[in-house]
């Protein structure tokens, strides 16, 4: 087959690029590309102008590089921080939206693009208590995008092979839940609990064939943490964890157990680690020492009744020594308490993660 000068410059310009773009030793995978709500959101719904799911002023990022508030639901780094340092980044992906709004002419980072969005679900209008996020669809629309814009600039083979090695981390479906169990709930009226979790598990299902479609391999996803025991719960029941929202966290987290290898037997080249957040945060709970907590109910920034009646806004307190609490606001984990999460399903056993861990992942 013969070529033209034309098309042999652009094979070498798109091998070039490749080579350019290699990641370092110190990389244990070229990109990350992380979608999900508010604890892994990074910053995109400060650019969401009417939307109430912000964290862009204090007391958030008190103990964050420079002490101000990023958009981060949290007194510090979040999981999405703590995941990119896992695997070589200096800083988490940047949040698409600051990309589209400040200069797109540069393209997106070829290391990774931040996709979660506080107050996000699975399903599109979870957001509505909130006014406005980003759903998990809209989030995967964002996606090809980035993905459209990858392959213009390094061709449809390398592009791929670029994104068979990263990382596609989803954490989502707390709002789902939460949404669906708060009173007055229009899905708990029209629904049962078994219908609506069954309904999650196929979007999500859709979703992540879509992102496969687009060169997604290697997928992080996560179960849904103890969300009834979070101090908004807690401030609701007398103090005590929701236990009726934990029960269908747990069988949400049964549920993606099972679709997840069907999934993988569908997907020509997909692997996934499964991490147990319930298990995790179950564990702080239940044996807070064990991990240097001790406070469990109460929220580090709030006011009201475990701090939990009034958000973290800049006329909450906060506790003087955060790296004692396992939550940081009425729903958010403490900087903290995000670092022993992720640091547990990197490394962990299947107790915490399948059929392997994070890092066994990467290595496949």
């Amino acid at each position: 087959m013969a070529y033209n000068f034309s098309q042999m410059t652009s094979f070498f310009f798109s091998l070039l690029l490749v080579f350019c773009f290699h990641f370092s030793d110190a990389q244990k995978v070229p990109a990350m590309y992380v979608f999900g709500d508010s604890l892994m959101d990074v910053g995109n719904n400060n650019y969401l102008k009417i939307s109430l799911a912000k964290a862009d002023f204090p007391h958030n990022g008190i103990d964050f590089p420079g002490k101000k508030p990023t958009g981060r639901f949290s007194n510090g780094k979040n999981s999405a921080d703590f995941l990119a340092e896992k695997v070589g980044f200096e800083a988490s992906p940047p949040p698409y939206l600051s990309l589209v709004k400040s200069n797109k002419s540069n393209g997106f980072p070829i290391t990774g693009v931040s996709f979660a969005s506080g107050g996000a679900g699975i399903f599109n209008g979870t957001d509505a208590l909130f006014r406005q996020s980003i759903p998990l669809t809209k989030q995967a629309e964002h996606y090809t995008k980035v993905y459209e814009d990858l392959v213009q600039e390094l061709g449809s083979a390398a592009a791929q092979d670029h994104l068979s090695k990263s990382l596609f981390i989803v954490v989502i479906g707390s709002n789902d839940i939460l949404g669906f169990f708060n009173s007055g709930s229009d899905q708990a009226k029209k629904t049962t609990p078994q219908q609506f979790i069954d309904s999650m598990i196929l979007a999500l299902k859709l979703v992540l064939t879509r992102m496969h479609d687009l060169g997604a391999r290697k997928y992080v996803i996560a179960g849904i943490g103890a969300v009834g025991c979070c101090p908004s719960q807690r401030n609701q029941n007398k103090d005590e964890c929701n236990e009726e929202a934990n029960t269908w966290s747990v069988k949400y987290n049964e549920a993606l157990k099972t679709m997840l290898p069907g999934l993988k037997s569908e997907l020509q080249g997909m692997d996934y680690s499964y991490v147990d957040a319930y298990s995790v945060f179950s564990r702080f709970i239940e044996t807070p020492s064990t991990f240097g907590f001790t406070e469990v109910k109460s929220a580090c920034c709030g006011l009201g009744n475990l701090k939990a009646r009034v958000p973290c806004v800049p006329v909450a307190n906060y506790c003087s020594n955060r790296s004692n609490h396992v939550f940081w606001d009425l729903y958010h984990p403490t900087e903290t308490a995000a670092r022993i999460f992720v640091d547990t399903v990197f490394y962990g056993t299947q107790q915490f993660a399948v059929p392997v861990n994070v890092n066994q992942l990467i290595a496949t």
